[in-house]
């Protein structure tokens, strides 16, 4: 018997609440040798406060030197090992925006982005256009015709968007199409193995209709495609851990991976204030509470170290309405880092505090990258966190006699 299923066969319902507070991309790097990441600048007298008397530490999300995406990185704080559940971002937007994926599409992500006279992508988000400009853009592609293909092209967020595949045998055995990186341009939608074949041939397709229908559509003149994939079998938390789960976010993304491991997903939300608003109505149905706020992230992606700052202080003044609530196990981390000096995800390890009446604690002086590696549980692998939170809420049993 593996570890998974050790604490699936000891984990028992009560009505003991679990919040996990997630800052996309919390994790940063300094500008300079001698200074402070974006964490360790921000006022955060409401977390350093709370360092002090939680359990701290950092965790990896994947493994040492793996660079986690958004996906991975949330499966491994709901517990799940990522690599043993690989999706892809095309299912996540799906599910995200609520589209019913069936068995046998291929959902894929797709971002409109900005390239050049030669063909070059020059802004990978299209100047981050509103959401209200995807969905007129979606419209426009979605005029795409494949033989023997449906095409399903829906808005996400912002620049992002999904394309839907459905036809007969369609795989999601395909590469993407998007370097992740400007002054080059895209790649072509190559198959991964002989299944991807004939989808490599109808996203190709796609993609030349595309282009020739945004021609006049600057600066969202071209789209990449990333995260082919189809619908994956995930057991849900109810199941694995007989948590009752509901999710708070704002992006899309989030909230597709929180419906993939089975919990409820409250919509329209649009900031912090309206999440905290929701969690108080949540309240007494739900025992597990995900609130995500993304704007870490986007900033980092950004490379703007004083926006990312400001968003981390926003999460900070909240803490206090979640710790009015009195949940038995608060955990407040990130899925991974995105250092506003890379401007992209990283694979450094994220800074986590978890808060309990049942604990040790580090009796760190702050929160931030540092002091968290002060404490007491050093660097821990990011699935084990929920078993933190399951053993201090009361939720595991003892194994053996």
């Amino acid at each position: 018997m593996g570890m998974e299923s050790v604490v699936q066969s000891l984990a028992v319902e009560n009505n003991n609440k679990i919040v996990l507070l997630v800052c996309d991309g919390l994790g940063g790097l300094p500008l300079t040798p001698d200074g402070r990441t974006e964490l360790e600048s921000a006022a955060t007298p409401n977390l350093d406060a709370l360092a002090g008397i939680s359990e701290c530490g950092l965790h990896l999300p994947i493994d040492v030197g793996i660079t986690p995406g958004s996906a991975p990185g949330h499966l491994a704080l709901f517990g799940y090992e990522p690599v043993d559940y690989p999706i892809g971002r095309g299912v996540v937007a799906a599910t995200g925006i609520g589209f019913p994926i069936h068995a046998g599409d291929v959902a894929v992500r797709l971002n409109f982005a900005t390239r050049d006279e030669r063909g070059n992508i020059t802004d990978r988000r299209a100047g981050r256009i509103p959401t209200e400009q995807c969905a007129e853009l979606c419209e426009v592609i979605g005029k795409a015709s494949i033989p023997g293909v449906e095409l399903f092209v829906k808005p996400v967020k912002d620049y992002r968007a999904c394309v839907i595949f459905r036809g007969k045998e369609l795989s999601d055995h395909v590469a993407d199409t998007d370097t992740q990186k400007t002054g080059v341009p895209p790649l072509d939608p190559v198959p991964t193995s002989e299944k991807g074949k004939k989808t490599a041939q109808v996203a190709k397709e796609f993609v030349r209709q595309a282009l020739e229908l945004l021609k006049d559509r600057h600066p969202a003149n071209a789209v990449l495609l990333r995260g082919f994939a189809e619908l994956p079998h995930i057991p849900s938390l109810k199941d694995r851990f007989q948590l009752a789960p509901v999710a708070l976010a704002v992006y899309p993304d989030y909230k597709g991976v929180s419906r993939l491991v089975g919990m409820d997903v409250i919509e329209d939300l649009s900031d912090l204030n309206a999440q905290m608003t929701m969690l108080k109505k949540a309240w007494a149905d739900h025992t597990f509470f995900f609130v995500h706020h993304k704007y870490t992230d986007s900033k980092g992606e950004d490379g703007n170290f004083e926006a990312k700052v400001k968003e981390i202080e926003k999460v900070d003044n909240i803490i206090p309405e979640i710790l009015k609530l009195k949940p038995d196990v608060l955990i407040v981390t990130g899925d991974h880092s995105t250092p506003a000096k890379m401007k992209s995800h990283s694979s450094h390890p994220v800074p986590f505090l978890i808060h309990a009446a049942d604990i040790r604690p580090s009796g760190c002086a702050s929160f931030g990258e540092r002091e968290c590696a002060k404490g007491g549980w050093g660097v821990l692998r990011t699935p084990h966190l929920i078993r933190l939170a399951l053993a201090y809420s009361g939720k595991l049993m003892k194994f053996g006699a």
